[in-house]
């Protein structure tokens, strides 16, 4: 089933659910009425982002996604009613050009202070090849973003980059709580630092380096443990593979030993499933962490990235 074609109309289902704009914890999840309740109002445009605020932010911040658990985010439209949401709020965290929609609302905005976690790291081009001896293009931080792969919360150390500068954001923003936010900021990179070391150490001797996706989401991940990750589609999930491409996969699977063909949560598992069987692998989810779900292997970042690791050391046959 393809995920794109479900949302009918992403600002009907965004104006359906206007009311309970995005769903995330017990600090998200409150109506828009907890508005003037003298907590830090936070906009944030998909869960690694809301996740950064509310991890950062704790009891001093009230965090309103934009997006749905379970809704592609490349797919929103954003409401009427939560562009009205994110401009009355205190700060807007977001990742430019990812979502279209929610960069025209930023822009359009008053908001005082806007993040945007692109300019907070540095991103790289990443095309169907990823990682081993696949060319990849870095870019300085705040450069032209087109093109760039917009998966960086993947990358522990990158993420842990994007936490620092929101962080510092917080701090700046909203003063009189500046010192609960440094300190959970410095909580969270110790957290995002032991996840980096776990997956150097657990990924660090593999029978084969090699793993297959269907959506290239896991480009930084694989550069940063020296794996390749070969995608069967480019960043786009939805696009479908060429018939050339799906042949140079099965013979690289043959002769790199991949056991695993791995798709994600929100989208379907119809290609995945048809390259394996043909090529004779396994399949397995590899999660790209955009939404929490009930499908989810795990319930935030962290027990996911561990879910994650897992499955990649056992597709990979770590020692």
């Amino acid at each position: 089933m393809n995920v794109r074609r479900q949302h009918i109309s992403g600002v009907a289902v965004a104006a359906v659910t206007a009311l309970g704009l995005g769903t995330l914890s017990a600090c998200s999840s409150d109506s828009a009425a907890a508005a003037g309740d003298g907590k830090f109002e936070v906009v944030a445009s998909f869960y690694p982002m809301a996740y950064l605020a509310e991890q950062i932010g704790g009891g001093h911040v009230h965090v309103t996604s934009l997006t749905q658990p379970g809704q592609e985010p490349h797919d929103l439209e954003i409401s009427a009613q939560q562009t009205a949401r994110l401009q009355e709020s205190d700060a807007v965290l977001y990742l430019k050009n990812l979502q279209p929609s929610v960069d025209d609302a930023v822009a359009q905005s008053p908001v005082k202070t806007k993040i945007d976690a692109a300019s907070l790291t540095s991103m790289e081009k990443h095309g169907n090849e990823v990682g081993g001896h696949a060319a990849s293009h870095d870019t300085s931080k705040n450069a032209d973003l087109s093109g760039l792969d917009p998966h960086i919360w993947l990358d522990p150390v990158r993420y842990a980059q994007v936490a620092q500068g929101v962080g510092t954001a917080f701090e700046k923003a909203d003063p009189k709580n500046a010192a609960d936010y440094k300190k959970n900021t410095a909580a969270l990179v110790k957290k995002l630092d032991d996840l980096n070391t776990q997956f150097k150490t657990g990924l660090a001797n593999t029978r084969t380096k090699v793993f297959i996706t269907t959506h290239a989401a896991f480009g930084y991940l694989a550069e940063r443990y020296g794996l390749t990750e070969e995608a069967i589609n480019g960043l786009d999930p939805e696009s479908e593979p060429s018939v050339a491409r799906v042949k140079s996969l099965e013979q690289m699977a043959k002769a790199d030993g991949v056991t695993t063909v791995f798709y994600e949560t929100l989208v379907s598992d119809k290609t995945a499933k048809t390259i394996a069987s043909d090529a004779g692998l396994k399949t397995d989810v590899l999660d790209p962490i955009e939404g929490i779900t009930a499908k989810s292997r795990g319930t935030d970042y962290f027990s996911v990235q561990k879910a994650n690791l897992k499955a990649l050391q056992t597709a990979l046959g770590a020692k």
